[in-house]
């Protein structure tokens, strides 16, 4: 495959928004897209959008988990293969459905998957960074925000 010069000119992107994704096997996945030639591979994750047809309000708890394992996919990889990560934020969890999560909710989930993958993971002290740049009082993980 990696004689017919694809590899050279395209990048790989490797979407998961599973909370539990599994990092054994993205591994694997990246070290077979090296074997085939390809240097660079991309992350795909999502900070909202991806949980429900009909999701209205951001589960941040969820969003955060998937970041956390693509910062443990990214730390158990070479260090030299990851290009980036595209942090989407879905509008319709498909072309027939309707708006989900808009964005003015999701604001704080944004904030802290920026935040987790800035630091390389979260901690009470990021989780107070990110109240204090909201302007929040009580940021909420594992419930939906009121």
């Amino acid at each position: 495959f990696s004689e017919s010069g694809v590899p050279q000119l395209v990048q790989p992107m490797i979407w998961d928004y599973a909370a539990d994704l599994d990092v054994e096997g993205k591994v694997h996945l990246i070290e077979k897209y090296r074997r085939c030639g390809f240097s660079k591979v991309w992350f795909a994750s999502a900070f909202k959008g991806a949980t429900g047809v009909n999701q209205s309000l951001t589960l941040i708890g969820h969003h955060l988990k998937n970041h956390l394992q693509w910062l443990k996919v990214a730390s158990s990889s070479p260090a030299d293969v990851l290009e980036g990560i595209a942090l989407t934020g879905w509008q319709r969890y498909d072309h027939f459905s309707v708006l989900c999560e808009l964005l003015p909710v999701a604001i704080p989930s944004l904030a802290v998957c920026l935040q987790a993958l800035k630091n390389g993971g979260y901690s009470e002290k990021i989780k107070e960074n990110v109240e204090k740049l909201l302007g929040m009082s009580n940021l909420e993980t594992e419930t939906f925000m009121r």
